[in-house]
Formats: structure tokens, sequence, C-alpha cells
């Protein structure tokens, strides 16, 4: 697992976890808290989340040297240590991102529009027959937790936070708090304006004004409408009486006609308002796809509330792209392994997650800045590339560890497809003199 070397560079230069983390959490006797929470995000970085994986790293040389460590702890170390942290060291761990990100030198690509998006949503992880606690009913149906999480950039989705919620949580309950952590994060990473995208669950005035507030004139927002009691029946009675209304025929037996009214008023800090443009669409299907007619017509209604000008179109379109994020939920879940949290205890979950967010990050960073380029291992064509991708080519590349002259050395295979790219990611991250050698071996 060569790939440890490029983790360890991230957590101890760019997050400079020891000095962020040992202050706030000092110990008498054995590893220092930075240590324990550093040997984890090596675990989640390998798609590792249980505890007593650990044991496996305890003869590792390189896992220790390489992630800065002591000594690898104990299986029973690692969960004690982390459960007396908690909900504080998770607080702790959060702010590690915006260091990680900027000394890093993530890129956030923009939308069609110029603007950096921030795409906040719910999402469940499924932990059926459990007992730990906060597990509740999920609104897709599952016995497991509801934690949000926002992502930056257009192709990166890079996480400015992943925060647990029990699973009968709604997804507007207390996400202020959300946006006043979140936003701020973004703007401090992005010079560019923010453009806050969400779901209809998050359909509340209090969020629109939290995020107009805290975004100082450099947020637009962009969410889904809830229609709730909206009558759709009368609208599309009213709609199909109009000599006015514009409809397009998608195919036979479905049509849609899109208009704009005033939306709400977001009264600000300063008692001015800001006046929300709504986006309606209205879907009418007289016939299934498969040409099967309906005995009554089936009736849509769609909504986007916004602060942006752009054309109709346009605001569907950017809308349509927050569904990226979905895919970044799914890296969470499979590549590190997090749809079953490994303990019992909310608070510990609670910092597992704020630590996964550092390892997400620390993987997209790696990806963007060496799978991307022409020269490296033959990939697909694309824009972003997966986190187990990125374990794969970068983490799991095999190289044999060697001593000499006082210097760690990795020799890699003479045929390694991903030395050229490991080679210059790792110059890249690190000063010349504190540089470890990797050169080809001549085996």
């Amino acid at each position: 697992m060569a790939g440890h070397a490029f983790v360890g560079i991230a957590l101890h230069r760019f997050a400079e976890i020891a000095r962020r983390i040992d202050p706030k959490f000092p110990v008498r006797q054995g590893l220092p808290s930075s240590q324990i929470l550093t040997s984890y995000v090596g675990l989640l970085v390998e798609g590792k989340s249980d505890f007593e994986a650990i044991e496996g790293k305890r003869g590792d040389r390189f896992f220790q040297e390489a992630l800065g460590l002591s000594n690898v702890p104990s299986a029973a170390t690692l969960r004690q240590r982390m459960d007396a942290l908690g909900v504080p060291g998770s607080e702790a761990v959060d702010a590690l991102l915006v260091p990680l990100l900027k000394r890093g030198k993530a890129k956030f690509s923009p939308v069609s529009t110029g603007h950096v998006p921030l795409d906040i949503d719910v999402f469940c992880l499924d932990n059926s027959g459990s007992h730990k606690e906060g597990v509740g009913r999920t609104y897709a149906g599952d016995d497991g937790y509801a934690p949000v999480a926002a992502y930056l950039g257009a192709e990166e989705g890079y996480c400015l936070a992943l925060e647990l919620r029990e699973g009968t949580q709604h997804s507007a309950k207390e996400s202020h708090y959300v946006l006043e952590r979140v936003i701020p994060r973004a703007l401090a990473l992005t010079k560019a304006r923010l453009l806050l995208r969400w779901d209809s669950g998050f359909d509340s005035e209090q969020l629109y004004a939290a995020a107009l507030n805290e975004g100082a004139g450099r947020v637009d927002v962009l969410g889904k409408w809830n229609p709730r009691a909206f009558d759709r029946e009368g609208c599309a009675v009213a709609k199909r009486g109009d000599a006015d209304t514009v409809w397009m025929s998608l195919r036979d037996g479905k049509r849609i006609t899109t208009w704009e009214v005033p939306g709400r008023a977001i009264e600000q800090k300063d008692g001015s308002a800001v006046h929300l443009r709504r986006i309606l669409r209205l879907t009418e299907r007289t016939t299934q796809a498969d040409g099967q007619p309906l005995l009554f017509p089936d009736v849509e209604i769609d909504g986007w509330e916004t602060t942006l000008a752009e054309p109709a179109e346009t605001i569907i379109a950017l809308y349509a792209d927050h569904g990226t994020h979905e895919q970044f939920h799914s890296e969470f879940k499979t590549d590190l392994d997090l749809e079953r949290l490994p303990s019992g205890k909310f608070d510990t979950n609670v910092l597992v997650l704020s630590l996964a967010a550092v390892a997400y990050n620390v993987l997209r960073l790696i990806g963007q800045q060496a799978l991307l380029r022409k020269d490296a291992p033959v990939r697909h064509p694309a824009k972003r590339r997966r986190l187990k991708t990125v374990m794969q080519e970068m983490l799991r590349v095999a190289a044999k560890l060697t001593r000499h002259a006082r210097r760690i050395a990795l020799n890699f295979g003479r045929r390694c497809s991903a030395f050229v790219v490991w080679h210059d990611l790792y110059a890249a991250w690190v000063a010349p003199e504190d540089a470890i050698a990797a050169a080809p071996s001549s085996a």
C-alpha cells in the first residue's frame, strides 16, 4: 500500500493534524490524539471501517512510517480513544477540511453560469438489524441513519461536511446550523460566486434566509419547490383552457408546459427582502411509455425557486446536474465501507463520519491531480475518478520498502504503470529535503 505516503503528507503537511488536534485533546500517556485519528483515516482510505482492521496494521512498518505514527494502536485502544473524543473530536476534525483542500491546491470547477456549485443533501445509511444509538426509520423505508453532506465543485465534489443524523430526523430540521458552518468554508476555498443547491426536503424560508445571510452577497440559491397542498388537477385544467399556454410534446401522449410566477420574499438581516423566482413545469400523460392509454390523464407538477436570473431551461438543467451528488453518497457507502457504521455509540459514529470526509477528500485530491493525466494508467476518459479507482491505481501500488543511508526508499517494479504519475505527484506534495526516494527497481 505505497499510497499511504500521500495520506501521511495530506494529513501532516496540508491539514496539520498534529498541530490542530493535540493541543485540544492532550494525553498524559499513550499515543497522541492526532495519531489515533490518523490511524483510522489510514484504514478508511483502504476501504476498511471496522476498528478491528487496525490489528492487521500493527506489524506493517510502512503504514507506521508513512502516516507518521510512533506506534500503531490496538483495536481496543482505537475504539476507546475514539469513544472518548466523540463529538468534540468531530468538530476539531471538521476544522481540518478547509486547510486540507486549500494547501492541497484543490480546484473547483464551475457550472455554465460561472458559479461554483455547493450541493447539500441527505442520504440514508442502512443499519437494519442493529441496536445502535440513533438508528430509526429513514425516508427510504430502512432502519438506519440519515446524514447530511455538502459537496463543492461541479465535477470534483469535495466534501465540506458529513454530519450524522438520526434516521427519523427530517432533512430541514437544524439544517440552518449546517449552512452556518458550510457556507463560510466554501467561501474560504473559492473566490467565485456560489450556487447553493438542494432538494425539496430543504424547502423552507428559514433555510433560504440563512443561506442568503451567510453568503454575504456571494451566494445564489437554487432549490426544488415542495408543492405540498398545491392543486395539480386544478392547475392542469386551467392550463388546458388557456389559449396562451405553450405545450411541448415529448412523445405521443406526453406533453409539458413551463412558466414562471413570483416566488417568496426572503427577509434579510438588514430588513431588506430578496424576491425568489419560481419556475413551474406541468407534465401531462395520457398514455404510458409503452403506448397503453390511461383512463384519466396523469398530472405532475415540478417547481424550482431561485435567485438566479437565467432562463427557465437553464435553471432546470442546473438543478438536474445537482443529481451528480448521488455518486458521492455511493462512494462513502461502498468505497469507504460506511453503509453500516462501526460503533454502537452515536457520538463515536459522528467522529467516524467526520474522519470519512477527510479520507474522501484525500483520495479525491490524489485522483484529480494524478489520474486525469494522459500518462496515467489506462482508463476511460473522465472528469473525475471514483475513489475505488484511486485506491486501485495509486494506493495499492506494490513497492518494496528499504532503508539506506538514513533514508527510506520505495522501490517500484520496472513495469509499474502508475510509477510516473505516482512519482510526480509525490514530488509535488513534498519539499525536496523531505522527499522519500522513489525510484524504479532493477529487479
